[in-house]
């Protein structure tokens, strides 16, 4: 019985079977042949996720600075799962197996596979080789038990060690090995040397692996190519061969001359310069939570106090947090870190040692809770209650302006307001699929699901994003604002009320409501809260204080 994997467009691609195998491997060293009569190296990037795929086409994109001829030929190797195998026969088709914003991104890979013809794809891993370099972008990712609590879980290693010792077995002694995934510290020396070395002693290969480590910076949005190829770059290698390969491939391929590559003596330094920088961020984040409270409870606007500290220069990264950091480096890198310190090099002391970068994930993985307790309140103070309450969510994604759902923030909004009872529907002009909530049994892997970390979740896997936000809108009782979305920025409140058919409660996560907007939602009746926003009460007192105003305000007529 044959077995099909399904793209998120719907379109069923039927796995490769064994008898396929050796027809690819054949297709892949005819063209690879012709390849290196052209003078092209031949690299083969392990997975064509998030990462992998546009790295595959930044590298099959790469000329010669002189001549401008194409110096490399790239295959995209992706296992034949159901769930995964689609974008293979996708991406060989001239089209993205990941969704992106960026303009750049559906035209180059185009180029590359139909014009060009640097770029293809495979599930055949035996294409391993006939690589000069071998580029791994596997996912390693940190597993949490518990909800707040990043210290009780730990790293997923296994899909990397499977791919290395796949590797081992298969690519030429003289092939470089560039682990670009973003591991706990010490992995590139203390877990895939060794597999490596393992896999050329069974070979009878004498030599050391040739074996490097480099991490992306890769930033979801409109510049999601430009954050890969004209981004700084941090790198070492294992030995001094592959520190100099290393160079060498990245300086081909990356813009170094207006972004200078950064060489490490270890390869440890390069993957603890990635933990400690998304940790810090992490940190900066974490610690507004505190002055976002503080702000609610005393009648200061925080949004308004991150923008006069950001006039001092020294300061101007200091950002307002929202409801959640959400991607996928920032909520879990320290704990890659943590989990390496004992795990990988064998100390005891991790508790007593990681105090602050470890905190920092809770307070930013659990601060969308508060978010359902606001919306709470302001259905309580407009004499509702949140159990069956109808509940907007806008912004499903965990930044503004592109359609990453990973770890946002606003699924745990989701999450927590349907446990406490209320019928939740979601808007945004940017997710098309929210596969956290439609997929909540499988995605992003079985027993993976924030829904294990809640009760009465199991409807959420009906939920289906809208498009229409005046049609959402409708009969609704409370508007979450979770994203900084451009079309949630200029949004009338008198349209609003409008659409929705009467007053509504209104929570802001992320600073989105202007004081003559909250002014004017207060004037139609509503009720509004917001994420370290204390002000609002204020401004609330003002409009319905009888002392401020001569005669009552008159409500939109709906």
């Amino acid at each position: 019985m044959p077995e099909y994997s399904t793209s998120p467009s719907g379109e069923q691609f039927c796995l490769p079977d064994k008898d396929d195998y050796a027809a690819e491997y054949k297709r892949l060293q005819e063209l690879v042949a012709v390849a290196r009569q052209d003078g092209k190296e031949v690299v083969v990037v392990m997975g064509l996720g998030f990462v992998g795929a546009v790295m595959a086409a930044i590298i099959a994109d790469t000329v010669d600075k002189h001549n401008g001829h194409s110096t490399k030929f790239v295959i995209g190797c992706q296992r034949p799962s159901t769930r995964s195998y689609w974008k293979t026969p996708l991406l060989n088709s001239g089209h993205s197996p990941v969704k992106s914003e960026d303009p750049e991104v559906e035209p180059m890979i185009a180029r590359c596979v139909l014009e060009k013809k640097t770029l293809t794809a495979t599930y055949n891993p035996e294409c391993l080789a006939l690589a000069d370099c071998v580029v791994v972008d596997v996912q390693c990712d940190y597993s949490k038990q518990d909800l707040g609590m990043m210290k009780t879980g730990e790293t997923e290693m296994a899909a990397l060690e499977a791919t290395l010792k796949t590797m081992g077995e298969r690519i030429q002694p003289q092939c470089l090995v560039l682990i670009e995934t973003t591991v706990a510290p010490g992995t590139t020396e203390f877990v895939a040397l060794p597999i490596l070395r393992k896999a050329f002693r069974a070979r009878g290969i004498q030599s050391e692996p040739l074996l490097a480590h480099s991490f992306e910076r890769v930033m979801p949005g409109r510049e999601y190519v430009k954050s890969i190829r004209d981004f700084w770059r941090v790198c070492s290698g294992c030995n001094a061969e592959a520190k100099r390969r290393v160079v060498n491939f990245l300086n081909e391929v990356i813009n170094v001359e207006q972004f200078p590559l950064t060489v490490m003596d270890r390869p440890i330094e390069s993957e603890t310069t990635k933990i400690v920088e998304n940790s810090y961020r992490a940190t900066i984040l974490a610690f507004l939570n505190e002055w976002s409270i503080f702000s609610e409870r005393n009648g200061v606007d925080l949004t308004k106090v991150v923008k006069a500290i950001k006039m001092r220069p020294t300061h101007s990264n200091i950002i307002f947090p929202g409801p959640g950091i959400g991607g996928y480096c920032l909520p879990k890198d320290g704990g890659l870190g943590y989990w390496a310190y004992s795990h990988l090099l064998g100390f005891e002391d991790g508790d007593s040692v990681f105090k602050i970068s470890t905190v920092a994930i809770d307070v930013n993985d659990t601060r969308a809770l508060h978010v359902a307790e606001l919306t709470r309140d302001a259905l309580r103070n407009m004499g509702r209650y949140i159990a069956g309450a109808r509940v907007l969510l806008a912004g499903a994604s965990y930044r503004e302006d592109v359609g990453d759902t990973r770890y946002s923030g606003s699924e745990l909004v989701v999450r927590k307001l349907t446990e406490m009872g209320a019928e939740m529907s979601v808007h945004d002009p940017y997710v098309d699929h929210w596969y956290e909530l439609e997929n909540q049994d499988s995605y992003p892997a079985p027993g993976h699901s924030w829904s294990k970390f809640f009760r009465n979740q199991q409807d959420l896997s009906g939920i289906r994003v809208q498009k229409d936000l005046a049609s959402a809108l409708r009969g609704a009782e409370a508007l979450v604002l979770a994203v900084r979305h451009a079309p949630y920025l200029h949004l009338k409140p008198d349209d609003i009320v409008r659409w929705v058919g009467g007053p509504v409660a209104l929570v802001d996560c992320f600073g989105i409501l202007q004081d003559d907007e909250i002014r004017r939602y207060f004037e139609l009746g509503c009720e509004v809260k917001a994420l370290g926003r204390g002000h609002i009460q204020r401004i609330k007192e003002e409009v319905r204080s009888p002392k401020e105003t001569s005669e009552p305000e008159t409500a939109l007529r709906i």
